[in-house]
């Protein structure tokens, strides 16, 4: 019987006369992964909250395994501003970090044998060698690489990656996620992905990432219309069995259960998974790009939006240069949209996409050359901003502020109240007041209210954040039934995958390639590019595992020297980083001091390590 480390029985939760759920009760054993999945608003949040001991239940408990050790990851993560990333990370209980912080002070103090015998050996006590290089690469793939930065000084995102980072830090026995790929760019979550693959870590957690569900989790608990249902499997089994479920139990309408059918259907054509075998399939483009076309026809337009007619002329850039000082956005960047394009954007953060939206939509302007936008065009631009609220505005309001209706083909319209049908918003929802909706409610709104404008030209800066499943499917056949031309900025791969055709991956210092397919046709012609000169890289390793093994070093020496190789690195990593700061034209000259001394510091440090360094790699040739 596998280890139970959480039991909920019978937890409520109301707000005055809204009752988000009642008699809840489900356990958390030892090596699953289980998502946790309901639509926006019916208390997914007040459950993870519940858990968490940040609220309380109305009734019923949460009884945790005595000695289970949690990790949590919220949405809005609480620090202490005046701490650095370093010491945010060292000031959790972790014992482990206390005696890495003991030997690198030791290390600090080479004339003290004493000291720093005792602090080796505790290391190799508690095999603190994979702990310390662990957490050095889980802030360096969240691009944390400025451990003396001011945790008051980071933006939300890198707060959000701070505490993830510090949950996985901690080795926690249960690690509960809200929304764990927010804030994430595409490198980091297929990162991440491939981290709860092979870390032992129990997971419960809320996300809207498909691929993530598919690839991650074992079993899926869905909260819909109050009650609780298991399905032990990942995403693609759960569309199958909750689609058989609802048609046996026949309690939702016939279009909500073509929507899961058709989302089983388009998963079941995916291919299962990425793999360097299929280097073949990506070898030529215009194979891709067949398929790219391929994938649009085989959509069944449901609405026929009859849009403001696009002209010949579009969108067109002409030699387009933007930079922040010395950071290349745009390098004299040419291109021209044609009617129905669809482009998706990828690329890490920092490399200038949402800017680039914004020379788009002339909301910024290019240092160098021209955007010309077509007269017929009509922009509906979707910021990470969300939405304004006004005191006591119902949700019907807002959507009424911007017009009553869309047309469609034939004479035909869809009114305002039936487009927030269409995005989940009963009649009686309509007349709730926005203030109460929950977060994803409010970004389903604004999405309601971009759209109900009748735009021939979507800009989707990070749509999916904070939708639910049921949402974004719903987003999705709008989107394939719009005839315009759409751009797309998103992490959301699986979101990506089934509604563009081409992708701008913004590789950095201005440097934008066009893609002919989608981001799973991206990936599987990356892995490819890459296979040769991982493969050398994996023999290298090999090769230097065995000499190593031959060495005449003991035990404790070998595990020195590769800390010690390891920690050269970090310390070359971060020597460059700080030379780099000297480039500040408006620094003081007591930060020319301070930045002096702590390059001083990690120039000694270097000194210090090659010396010893040096003695065990004579050892080796002896």
């Amino acid at each position: 019987m596998p280890l139970n480390y959480l039991t909920v029985e019978n937890i409520s939760k109301s707000y005055g006369e809204l009752t988000l759920f009642e008699n809840i009760s489900f356990s958390i054993h030892k090596d699953q992964k289980i998502a946790f999945v309901a639509k926006n608003g019916t208390g997914k949040t007040s459950i993870l909250k519940i858990l968490s001991g940040e609220d309380e239940a109305g009734s019923g408990s949460v009884i945790y395994r005595k000695g289970v050790k949690v990790s949590f990851l919220s949405q809005d993560p609480k620090f202490d501003d005046t701490l650095t990333i370093e010491e945010t990370i060292f000031s959790s209980d972790n014992p482990i970090l206390n005696i890495i912080a003991n030997y690198e002070q030791a290390l600090l103090n080479p004339d003290d044998t004493e000291a720093y015998q005792k602090a080796f050996d505790t290391m190799e006590l508690h095999n603190a060698w994979d702990f310390e290089t662990l957490y050095k690469q889980i802030l360096f793939k969240l691009k944390l690489n400025d451990l003396s930065q001011n945790v008051g000084m980071l933006s939300g995102g890198q707060k959000k990656r701070l505490s993830l980072a510090n949950a996985l830090i901690n080795k926690p026995d249960l690690l509960i996620l809200d929304e764990p790929t927010n804030h994430l760019d595409l490198e980091m979550i297929e990162w991440l992905e491939s981290f709860f693959a092979k870390e032992n870590i129990t997971l419960f957690m809320v996300t809207h990432d498909r691929y993530f569900l598919e690839r991650v989790c074992n079993e899926i608990i869905e909260l819909d219309q109050g009650q609780l249902y298991s399905y032990k499997g990942n995403y693609s089994y759960y569309l199958e069995k909750r689609d058989a479920r609802i048609e046996r139990e026949a309690v939702e309408t016939g279009k909500a259960k073509q929507l899961f059918k058709k989302e089983l259907a388009w998963m079941r054509r995916q291919p299962k998974a990425r793999t360097t075998k299929s280097k073949s399939r990506i070898d030529d483009f215009k194979d891709i790009k067949h398929r790219a076309h391929q994938r649009r026809q085989d959509h069944q337009v449901q609405l026929e939006l009859n849009m403001e007619r696009l002209g010949s002329k579009i969108l067109e850039f002409h030699k387009v240069s933007k930079a922040f000082k010395d950071k290349k956005i745009l390098d004299s960047f040419e291109y021209t949209f044609k009617k129905g394009e669809r482009v998706g954007i990828i690329g890490k953060n920092g490399t200038g996409k949402t800017t680039f939206l914004n020379i788009l939509t002339q909301t910024a302007q290019p240092d160098s050359g021209k955007v010309i936008k077509g007269d017929t065009v009509k922009f509906g631009y979707y910021t990470q901003s969300g939405i304004t609220i006004k005191p006591e505005q119902k949700v019907i309001d807002v959507i009424r502020e911007f017009g009553d209706y869309i047309p469609l083909k034939k004479g035909r319209q869809i009114s305002a109240q039936q487009l927030l049908e269409r995005f989940l918003f009963s009649r009686k929802k309509q007349y709730d007041f926005v203030e109460k909706l929950s977060g994803g409610e409010r970004k389903r709104l604004y999405l309601c209210t971009v759209l109900i404008q009748n735009p021939n030209f979507l800009i989707l800066d990070e749509p999916t954040n904070d939708l639910d499943i049921v949402t974004l499917n719903v987003l999705e056949s709008f989107l394939l039934d719009f005839p315009g031309c759409i751009i797309v900025v998103s992490h959301d791969r699986y979101f990506m995958d089934k509604v563009i055709d081409h992708l701008f991956v913004f590789k950095g210092n201005g440097v934008i390639e066009d893609f002919p397919g989608n981001y799973s046709d991206y990936r599987v012609y990356e892995d490819s590019q890459s296979t040769i000169s991982k493969t050398t890289e994996d023999k290298k390793d090999k090769q230097s595992w065995k000499e190593n093994k031959a060495s005449k070093l003991s035990y404790n020496e070998e595990k020195e020297l590769k800390n010690i190789e390891s920690k050269l690195k970090s310390l070359a990593y971060d020597k460059k980083e700080l030379e780099n700061k000297f480039n500040n034209p408006d620094l003081t000259q007591d930060d020319i001091n301070k930045l002096s001394q702590e390059l001083q510091g990690i120039i000694d440090t270097i000194d210090t390590k090659e010396e010893r360094w040096f003695e065990l790699s004579a050892k080796l040739e002896e």
